[in-house]
């Protein structure tokens, strides 16, 4: 295992890599008493279907995490990787945008790698957002809630989709939808604004609603959110909290995007007028100012594209990470040098205040601009491991943790 200046650690020998030397060392113990050309002819021809593979791998050695954290890619065959949900049965369902596609992604006991990759939909209209409900897996496309029946044992034979809900908007700028299910049961959905700022409808777009398992009263709980693309409940108050992207077009450093808490229903949180807690817009500020609008509890730097989030549940990180929210930054377009891509983490107390925000992992961005993966969501297994996907690599990644 190599160190990195700052101390913190890279990565070590891939799964594929490992099975690999392994592989040659026992091949290489069959054959010990063989020549040297039938021993290079051996290894080659049992190695050839792994040897692109291992050659077009990841390069997961650039991502740096703290002391003690590792990461493996769990699978690269998952193309558009977006939102996570985990089956009771332990199938990891991940979502797409561009693709059309939902996953099913079967894994080793070990949750090492992926067993299996099944394409259980394709065709749907940016199906990013996957929720599992008492069997049941919910998938968002636009403007329908698609609802897969008794998934985990139907992989290879999938159900066709049951409509639960078609009066979402249209829209497909800022269509693509997160969702999942509270601590109350309901189905939860960001519906995000179809532009980069403009006044539309309140009670259709730029907000969060919730709707019953099958589909019936629809709520909207919070208003005034250009686009949230992650959400999740803290543990033991059950309260919600949200990223949320900031607008563009107005220069490099200007707004941040919002980490958010939602306290009362109907909470509006100030856009299009408001940016940030105290940035007016400079086409809609002057309609209602910024003291009217619930400010962010952080604001996570401008452009960074703050994707995916999760309260971190699991127990096999040190104790100081439990409760501790990760943010997936999907990373930035509308800035002259690139931030984001990085997975952050941020600290609260015990009155829920952020005292705290600090890089977590990084390296899908490199110096001179150059970029090989975007993280998007992020999932607690029940190991305690964290998983990480990337719709830039088509990947799944997972973060382990040993005491150093």
């Amino acid at each position: 295992m190599r160190r990195i200046p700052d101390g913190r650690h890279r990565v070590r020998r891939t799964p594929t890599a490992t099975w690999l030397a392994r592989l040659a060392g026992q091949i290489a113990g069959r054959v010990r008493h063989a020549s040297p050309t039938y021993l290079l002819a051996s290894v080659i021809f049992a190695l050839a279907p792994s040897l692109s593979n291992a050659r077009d791998a990841l390069p997961i050695e650039r991502l740096a995490l703290p002391p003690g954290f590792y990461v493996e890619v769990l699978s690269d065959q998952v193309p558009g990787a977006r939102g996570m949900s985990l089956g009771p049965k332990g199938t990891l369902f991940v979502g797409s945008r561009g693709q059309g596609k939902v996953y099913a992604i079967t894994l080793d006991p070990s949750r090492a790698y992926a067993a299996k990759v099944r394409t259980i939909a394709s065709g749907l209209n940016m199906p990013v957002g996957v929720a599992m409900r008492n069997g049941a897996l919910y998938v968002s496309a636009v403007s329908r809630i698609l609802k897969f029946d008794d998934i985990e044992n139907r992989l290879d034979n999938p159900p066709k989709p049951v409509v639960v809900f078609d009066k979402l908007p249209t829209d497909t700028h800022h269509g693509w939808r997160y969702i999942a299910f509270g601590p109350d049961k309901r189905l939860y959905v960001g519906v995000g604004a179809p532009c980069n700022s403009c006044r539309r409808d309140e009670n259709r777009y730029a907000m969060i609603g919730s709707m019953k398992p099958d589909g019936s009263d629809w709520r909207v709980i919070a208003r005034g959110v250009r686009n949230t693309v992650g959400f999740d409940w803290q543990p033991g108050t059950n309260t919600l909290w949200f990223t949320d992207n900031g607008r563009d077009e107005m220069g490099d450093d200007v707004p941040d995007d919002e980490l958010n808490r939602l306290t009362r229903a109907g909470e509006h949180f100030g856009y299009p007028y408001c940016h940030a807690g105290d940035v007016a817009d400079p086409e809609f500020g002057r309609m209602r100012t910024c003291e009217a609008f619930t400010p962010p509890m952080a604001r996570l730097g401008p452009h960074v594209a703050a994707l995916g989030m999760r309260f971190y549940t699991g127990r096999q990180f040190p104790e100081n990470y439990r409760g501790s929210i990760f943010i997936a930054e999907h990373g930035s377009w509308n800035r002259s040098r690139k931030v984001g891509y990085r997975v952050v983490r941020v600290v609260l107390d015990a009155r829920g205040a952020v005292t705290k925000q600090e890089v977590f992992a990084q390296g899908w961005l490199a110096d001179d601009d150059t970029v090989w993966g975007r993280p998007v969501d992020l999932l607690t297994l029940p190991d305690g491991s964290l998983l990480i996907s990337d719709d830039y690599a088509g990947a799944i990644y997972r973060i382990t943790y040993r005491k150093p």
